[in-house]
């Protein structure tokens, strides 16, 4: 059966001398593997729809659900300027890699897409790329049916003022359920304040913030708390993504 798909490739490895398989995430069909024949080869005419970010048209051949062979493609955008810069290319690579480890082959949904698509043009527009991958984090958690609540405890439903945040749990907790997790974080109102707008935004429509370096530094503590306790995910990318921020300045 011969499909029509807009994808952005998430994934892209060797296949054989001169082929590639790489992996769509799309917004009609989930995700979906695809052999490109000949994209090794200095002149292929598929070569640049094999790059990792690039946002195309793609038509493939699939027979029972199995591995598609692209037919034609046509870029839509190829986010050159993503993989020109290794910091961008960081924090790209582990957008797509955080997405193909949570989506499974058979899901189906347009948010998934529509959120890495957003990730990405947010990265290539110039908008705080920690910011912005933090944001999709939240999405991914959402998605995958374990984002957290921040507008009330997570244990009786009751709102006060304590900002104390359960990773184990998935939310906030107020002061007379703060002992059903002794390791919960205390957080600064900046902090909270951006979780509570991440719970409720859309990757869509963030625009340009400044944030404190402090605030960030503790957002990113956070959020690889929610990351590791809820998904559990050992990324290559994250890992890299945590030396260059070594040498960030």
């Amino acid at each position: 059966m011969l499909y029509r798909v807009e994808g952005i490739v998430i994934r892209s490895m060797d296949y054989g001398e001169g082929n590639k398989i790489i992996t769509l995430c799309t917004e009609t069909s989930g995700k979906i593997g695809v052999l490109v024949r000949g994209a090794k080869k200095i002149k292929s005419r598929h070569a640049a729809m094999t790059q990792l970010f690039t946002y195309g048209e793609y038509v493939f051949f699939r027979q029972n659900g199995g591995l598609g062979t692209l037919n034609a493609g046509e870029l839509i955008d190829a986010h050159a300027a993503l993989r020109e810069d290794l910091f961008l290319a960081a924090y790209a690579s582990y957008a797509c890699e955080l997405l193909d480890k949570t989506l499974q082959d058979e899901e189906v949904g347009s948010f998934w897409f529509t959120q890495l698509k957003a990730c990405l043009e947010g990265l290539s527009a110039g908008k705080d790329p920690q910011i912005v991958i933090h944001l999709f984090e939240m999405k991914i958690l959402q998605a995958a049916g374990y984002g957290p609540s921040f507008e009330a405890c997570i244990s009786c439903g009751r709102t006060d003022d304590l900002l104390v945040v359960s990773p184990r749990l998935g939310g906030k907790l107020c002061r007379s359920c703060r002992h059903h997790d002794p390791a919960a974080l205390q957080i600064s109102p900046g902090t909270f304040k951006l979780l509570s707008l991440f719970e409720k935004m859309d990757l869509r429509r963030l625009g340009n913030i400044e944030v404190k370096e402090a605030t960030k530094q503790e957002l990113k503590t956070v959020m690889r708390h929610f990351m590791d306790m809820q998904l559990g995910l050992r990324l290559k990318s994250r890992q890299f993504l945590d030396q260059l921020d070594k040498y960030e300045i």
